[in-house]
């Protein structure tokens, strides 16, 4: 008991030593005195208020009391701004001198209307410039339980009783670990109430009509089945608990009890409502699977679950500004998204487009507000309360003319099907038709392909078969003359065995079209039918035209030069055989006499022309050259 005075007394002189110290350079500080029977001068007190920054390390910045601030503290005026500080570690004094100028006492309301802050302390200090407590200090903050507060209200009041003529000092002492709004007012107990009840009505309304909101698409969910109707349900909540939690409601009504909730609740609910974003935005968009949208919605709600897990061991500070990038990414990705589907022709993404444009612009001037860049956090906090009641009017208005599209499309679908079944049995007449056609088509190209030598692009030996009976009937009738020549290339298995078989083909390819440039007739025909083999077809020419006509051929194959693979120039020859159909001679006889011609002139040392001698006379070899 001995040891507890004696650190008692100790404790007392100490705090005594430094009220001595500390007490003149508060009394030379001019700040602005604030007349609290002025109504103009109370709306202005920030021309009234002076503030200090002690940064960690500075001696000041150990200070737990206004007496245990150094000499040389330096207090600044406001100046009429807001102040709005961004994240530091710094601890923020903030000092309001008030008068009471009526000849009685009077009472009234310091409000401090922002109710994220960790660590806040009011002192009262009698006298203009004394440090006696006119009242207790009150300590109070998210940090430490709602009751703190003294009273049950979202906002930090401090009760502030001016006898006549009092002058009083108020001290705050914040520190929190987050941006800082300090948005102080100097107000009556009629303009609280009144205050209070215009805000009381305005949240109503906004609150109740998003939980109506959120039940009505739940409902719907239920009732339909359509998982869209369940994300916006969600979504709506997950936005209505942030707005409940960051405007200090949660707080109040949900875990007055819980510090560790009160701050663990802005963060947590800054991955669930980009999440919520996601999926709504995913299945109302109606993104296609396996495409790039598809992949980033995935790869960003699987993200929000991650940092949902993360945010219960990051820092404060870190995980709020990681989780308010992933709701701003989240945004812009959906916007995006939005402006492509609507390219795309998805014409509900329109609207889905507009409402996010709207929470673009309030959804960042209340971070911006949130982060201490932007004054005024209450107007902030309306404004952003009139984009989010904004966006989800415009969300759902697209969620009934997505209904509507649907619909004209089931009639759309029911008028085209009663079409189509009026038109089934033309449409089916229709396609025989077009079947048929293209069989026709089909059974031409291949007969053509059937008649006609693939390599050189000639008549093949069918179309010589199926010609050639056919001719001769023709000249039994006629009395004109047909004349059948058969044409070979001397030695071109040697050509094949030296230079390769592309380079025969190319031979042959170059034979058919001296060929093709010498029967010019229209009803002349040139034929290849095997290997190095060519026939001549030639009606109304007898057996002289046509072995002018041949040795006209081999001339003109025996003057062309060709290039072999190895640079070689050659040339190469034909050896023909002629024959002309006598009376009664069937065409089989004709080939055989000409092809007997052939092997004569093959016999006779090549490049030559034998004509073969009409029957029934013996076959003797004659050479024309």
């Amino acid at each position: 008991m001995v040891l507890r005075i004696r650190n008692l007394l100790l404790t007392s002189l100490l705090a005594m030593a430094g009220l001595a110290l500390a007490a003149p350079a508060y009394a030379t500080e001019q700040c602005p005195v604030l007349d609290a029977n002025n109504p103009g001068a109370r709306k202005t007190i920030n021309n009234h208020l002076c503030y200090s920054i002690t940064q960690p390390g500075e001696p000041a910045h150990f200070a737990s009391t206004p007496e245990e601030l150094p000499e040389d503290i330096s207090w600044r005026p406001a100046a009429g701004h807001d102040l709005v500080f961004s994240h530091t570690e710094s601890n923020y004094w903030i000092k309001l001198r008030v008068r009471n100028g009526s000849p009685q006492q009077d009472f009234w309301y310091l409000k401090l209307h922002y109710p994220l802050l960790d660590e806040v302390t009011f002192w009262q200090k009698s006298g203009a410039d004394g440090f006696v407590d006119a009242a207790p200090p009150l300590a109070t903050g998210d940090l430490q339980p709602f009751a703190s507060r003294g009273i049950d209200y979202r906002y930090y009041l401090l009760p502030v009783t001016l006898e006549a003529q009092e002058t009083r000092t108020i001290f705050l002492r914040i520190h929190s670990s987050g941006a800082l709004n300090v948005p102080l007012g100097l107000m009556t107990p009629a303009e609280v109430v009144a205050e209070s009840n215009h805000l009381t009505l305005v949240h109503g309304l906004f609150y109740g009509a998003l939980l109506i909101l959120a039940a009505f698409n739940l409902l719907l969910f239920v009732s339909s089945g359509t998982r869209y109707y369940f994300h916006n349900a969600f979504y709506t909540t997950a936005m209505a608990m942030f707005l409940f939690a960051m405007g200090g409601f949660a707080n109040q009504y949900f875990w007055p009890d819980s510090s560790e909730l009160a701050n663990l609740s802005i963060p947590l609910l800054l991955t669930i409502s980009p999440l919520a974003m996601t999926l709504f935005g995913w299945s109302f968009l109606e993104v296609p699977k396996g495409t790039t949208s598809a992949a980033a919605l995935r790869a960003l709600a699987w993200s929000a679950v991650g940092l949902f897990a993360l945010t219960f061991v990051l820092p404060y500070t870190k995980s709020i500004l990681i989780n308010t990038a992933l709701t701003l990414i989240v945004i812009v990705v959906l916007s995006v998204i939005a402006s492509i589907r609507w390219r795309q022709g998805y014409q509900a993404a329109f609207w889905y487009l507009a409402a996010w444009m709207v929470m673009v612009v309030g959804a960042l001037i209340y971070a911006s507000a949130a982060f201490g860049y932007l004054g005024d956090y209450q107007a902030r906090e309306v404004m952003m309360q009139a984009a989010v009641g904004a966006q989800v009017v415009l969300l759902n208005y697209a969620m009934v003319q997505r209904w509507r599209l649907l619909n004209q499309k089931l009639l759309d679908v029911e008028h085209q099907a009663r079409t189509e079944l009026e038109l089934k049995v033309h449409e089916r007449t229709s396609q025989l038709r077009n079947t048929m056609r293209e069989l026709e088509q089909a059974n031409r190209k291949l007969e053509s392909l059937s008649l006609n030598d693939a390599l050189t692009g000639l008549q093949n030996r069918r179309h010589m078969d199926n010609l050639l009976p056919e001719l001769c009937r023709e000249t039994r009738r006629t009395g004109q003359a047909l004349t059948l020549a058969l044409i070979d290339a001397d030695h071109f298995k040697r050509i094949n065995d030296t230079w390769g078989h592309d380079f025969g083909d190319h031979c042959l390819r170059l034979i058919a079209d001296i060929l093709g440039r010498h029967v010019k007739r229209p009803r002349d025909v040139a034929i290849r039918f095997g290997g190095e083999e060519f026939a001549l077809l030639l009606p109304g020419t007898d057996r002289d035209g046509a072995a002018r006509l041949c040795q006209n051929i081999l001339g003109d194959i025996r003057g062309t030069t060709i290039t072999a693979p190895n640079h070689e120039k050659i040339t190469i020859t034909l050896s023909a055989g002629l024959a002309e159909l006598v009376a009664g001679e069937e065409p089989q006889d004709l080939f055989r006499r000409a092809d007997e011609a052939l092997y004569q002139s093959k016999s006779a040392g090549r490049d030559t022309i034998t004509c073969a001698k009409p029957l029934p006379e013996l076959p003797t070899s004659s050479s024309t050259n």
